[in-house]
């Protein structure tokens, strides 16, 4: 979304305008719930928190700054709520899901594309318990720098902690996750038969 339409749709949504407010959440909903998906493992904390950050993200969207940007103010809150869920009790996964999570198939496909659908399937299955391995920092630093396609600065800035810092933890996060494809023969297994 241009920045200049996110901030005409900020200021409708904050003067009441529900039309905007829904565009608003469109346009962000999906990738917060991945990040929370990813960070959780658990389709229920991210579905709950997702909700709770879109309410608390509107209720206060007259508190904004407009030199940030919101995506970041948005990830913010998400995060904080994330971190206040998993200090209440400990996650545990469903990687059925976390494995089917975007498979948009719809039907009968040809061979191919089944393979195709069973190697993602796989793939993702084996990336989610491999990145629940990873120490919480080394988690969500991947899923930001990987999945979202978020620069370092912004991390960093996302995270409060200086940019080294950030990029120890995405080196020492993607050596954990080669340890652990190692470590995990059966997981090893899985995913060196779906690329053969």
């Amino acid at each position: 979304m241009e920045r200049e339409r996110e901030v005409e749709l900020i200021e409708l949504a904050a003067a009441g305008d529900r039309v905007a407010a829904g565009e608003l959440i469109r346009a962000h909903q999906q990738s917060v719930y991945a990040y929370l998906l990813r960070m959780s493992g658990r389709t229920d904390v991210a579905e709950d928190i997702v909700q709770e950050a879109f309410v608390r993200v509107l209720g206060n969207l007259h508190r904004f700054d407009f030199r940030f940007r919101f995506s970041t103010w948005l990830f913010t809150i998400a995060r904080r709520l994330y971190m206040n869920a998993m200090a209440k009790s400990r996650p545990s996964y469903d990687t059925d899901f976390v494995g089917s999570f975007g498979n948009q198939s719809t039907g009968w496909a040809p061979d191919t594309a089944m393979y195709d659908d069973e190697r993602q399937t796989v793939q993702r299955d084996a990336l989610q318990t491999s990145l629940m391995e990873l120490s919480e920092e080394q988690r969500e630093v991947l899923v930001l720098f990987h999945q979202l396609d978020w620069p370092i600065a912004l991390i960093a800035e996302h995270l409060a902690m200086p940019e080294g810092t950030v990029k120890s933890h995405l080196h020492r996060g993607r050596r954990r996750l080669r340890q652990v494809f190692q470590d995990k023969k059966k997981l090893g297994a899985r995913v060196e038969e779906v690329w053969r």
